[in-house]
């Protein structure tokens, strides 16, 4: 399939590689994951075939489906599977997120700084709710460390974003550890990625 037209993000490109072997040592006990925000879709097709052991659910708001399954049909895989509808703003979300353990990981990548806070407390709220004990939830993009941005490049990232939409912007990984606290996800560990970005694995507790 000719994949020249079709949406492109070179961020995903350039990072998979790095979150790829970060996933295959976290996940490597989980079983079924929930990406939330699949964007493009070049992470899932990337990523469900080197870690043929997970089943790999791919979601987004519906605008994006289109993109994602073209990009399945390109690189399909047999433990890839179609964008269920995931919308923060909405009641229409995943009901086997909410109602069931059906996934013991969720994963998302480069989501935190694009939606309004508020929607970032929801995410940890859902997520919470429905994983197992000891379930995984991983987060990449950029953060803040102790108020501060960790890069030059990471400034001018955030004012763009602010410029964009006032409500986006880079989070503070201090008080996203504590959100995830109040919802019973303690953070396990923090990976350095390249491009001044991290990648924080929680954990399930209660």
């Amino acid at each position: 399939m000719d994949i020249a037209g079709l949406p492109f993000s070179q961020a995903c490109e350039n990072n998979k590689q790095p979150i790829l072997e970060v996933l295959q040592q976290e996940l490597k006990d989980s079983k079924n994951v929930l990406e939330i925000g699949s964007g493009t879709g070049q992470h899932s097709v990337y990523f469900a075939p080197n870690l043929s052991h997970l089943q790999w659910q791919t979601s987004d708001i519906i605008a994006n489906h289109n993109v994602i399954e073209a990009w399945h049909t390109a690189y399909p895989a047999p433990n890839l599977y179609a964008p269920l509808p995931f919308d923060l703003n909405s009641d229409l979300l995943p009901l086997s997120l909410i109602s069931s353990q059906s996934y013991d990981a969720v994963f998302t990548a480069n989501t935190l700084h694009i939606i309004a806070w508020p929607l970032v407390e929801r995410l940890f709220k859902l997520v919470g709710d429905a994983l197992p004990l000891h379930g995984k939830l991983v987060i990449y993009g950029p953060f803040n460390e102790n108020g501060q941005y960790t890069s030059e490049g990471n400034r001018r990232f955030d004012e763009m974003l602010r410029r964009h939409n006032n409500s986006s912007g880079i989070r503070d990984k201090e008080t996203v550890v504590t959100l995830g606290v109040t919802h019973h996800l303690a953070l396990l560990t923090t990976q350095k990625m390249p491009a001044n970005n991290q990648l924080l694995v929680f954990e399930k507790t209660l």
